[in-house]
């Protein structure tokens, strides 16, 4: 329980890292950050110690008593957003793209695009920001295994890395946690859209 994952939020309640529940604790009783529960009310260590359990919560015991494990808690002074990589995923692609077709300039459901590799891997292109695409069913089937000077079609725009940063990168497993979810909600279908691939 101690090693479980609790979601960290800056003042302005934008999800930012995760951490443990012993680093949680830690923060708590140091003042650096407070409890939020499901009302988005928000404890101090000693407001939170006198929060009444009940029967299904995560508690840790203490020397003179149990307390209920935060799930969530507020950094009182951070207001940034920690920088990161953007994840070379089909999210962000899709993001990066506003889910448009490269080739035929239409904007489709992101259950009618797929990735395209610009110069194909038979012809050794690689899966990276400036060689990966949307691409609509009919034009991606009309491109093939060719470039696009090969199959007489044009790009839009060069593609190219994004400038934007994600808000948070987190694993498939850590985002089950029932009281993230209003924190979170932006990530809907993570584990298909955020997987991140493999850049060659």
């Amino acid at each position: 329980m101690i090693h479980s994952n609790v979601l960290v939020l800056n003042k302005s309640f934008l999800p930012v890292q995760i951490t443990t529940v012993r680093r949680a604790f830690c923060l708590l009783y140091g003042g650096i950050a407070k409890a939020v529960n499901a009302q988005y009310e928000t404890f101090d260590y000693e407001s939170w110690r006198q929060i009444s359990i009940e029967l299904n919560d995560e508690t840790i015991g203490l020397v003179d008593r149990v307390i209920k494990v935060p799930r969530v808690i507020l950094l009182i002074a951070y207001d940034r957003v920690p920088k990161r990589r953007v994840r070379f995923s089909r999210h962000n692609i899709f993001s990066r793209d506003k889910n448009t077709c490269q080739y035929c300039g239409k904007k489709f459901s992101p259950s009618e695009l797929n990735l395209d590799h610009i110069i194909p891997r038979s012809q050794g292109g690689t899966s990276t920001w400036g060689n990966v695409v949307c691409s609509c069913h009919q034009c991606n089937r009309k491109k093939g295994g060719k470039t696009p000077e090969q199959a007489r079609m044009k790009l839009i725009i060069e593609p190219k890395r994004p400038a934007w940063t994600p808000p948070l990168n987190v694993s498939l497993q850590e985002v089950m946690r029932k009281e993230w979810v209003p924190f979170l909600d932006f990530m809907v279908d993570v584990s298909y859209w955020n997987v991140e691939l493999l850049e060659e």
